[in-house]
């Protein structure tokens, strides 16, 4: 069943007997497409898991239309398909997800230390390089966008870039070469303080990445370092002293 917001009357698959086992959702809503609904507004591309054109909410739980199969289901279960919840609808089951790729925009890109050049170019340890290479498989299905309930539930993106960014900005932070000072913008622009570590970003994924464990909690952790580790805080508050009083004497 596909609910066409803000239509009342939901479009329904024909028999249960004409949906085969090896179809996935996005089968079925061609073939509603094409037998009831001609209008019938679906976005969608590589049909293979890799674009993320295709996310939908179906049962309401964010999935690729493409890469769930219809015998994950019941014979005599009812499948509700709804567009993303967390993005305003454009048509049927596409939204305007563009507020996402205005959150990309804000986080800097890679700013290397020139001084770490060597005559065999930017050398790093694999250790470090396998630590981010997990967030580079994202492609942005903004399904770990949707489940998240700060801006699903309570409409905060204002202050909450998202898991999606997250993990660009710990990929970044993480980065062994990289230079820039990223932590007062992961909490005060991108609000890593909002995450609350429900890991239910984690679990919609579908390139399984670790988002919560290895991104968000690595960035909460630096962020409480820099910020509200008594210690360091103590020890900022002497070297801004010392600092202060070496700019007087001068």
């Amino acid at each position: 069943m596909i609910r066409r917001p803000p239509r009342s009357t939901p479009l329904y698959s024909s028999a249960a007997s004409d949906v085969y086992k090896r179809q996935v959702v996005l089968d079925v809503i061609h073939k509603i497409q094409a037998e009831q609904a001609n209008d019938l507004a679906i976005r969608w591309n590589c049909k293979a898991g890799k674009c993320g054109s295709c996310s939908v909410e179906i049962n309401g739980k964010p999935k690729l239309s493409c890469m769930t199969r219809m015998n994950e289901y019941r014979k005599d279960e009812t499948i509700i398909i709804t567009p993303m919840k967390t993005f305003p609808v454009i048509k049927d089951l596409v939204t305007d997800v563009s507020w996402n790729y205005y959150q990309n925009k804000r986080i800097k890109p890679v700013k290397l230390a020139l001084e770490s050049k060597t005559e065999k170019g930017y050398v790093m340890y694999q250790k470090d390089i396998d630590r981010v290479q997990e967030f580079r498989k994202c492609i942005e299905w903004y399904l770990c966008q949707d489940v998240c309930h700060v801006l699903r539930d309570h409409n905060r993106k204002d202050v909450f870039v998202g898991p999606r960014f997250m993990i660009r900005a710990a990929g970044l932070d993480m980065h062994p070469l990289d230079v820039e000072d990223r932590i007062p913008d992961i909490r005060d622009e991108f609000g890593s303080g909002y995450c609350n570590i429900t890991r239910c970003c984690t679990d919609v994924c579908p390139e399984n990445i670790v988002i919560t464990d290895n991104a968000i909690i690595p960035l909460k952790e630096r962020v409480a370092d820099r910020y509200y580790d008594p210690i360091i805080w103590l020890s900022n508050k002497v070297s801004g002293l010392f600092q202060n009083g070496s700019k007087t004497e001068h």
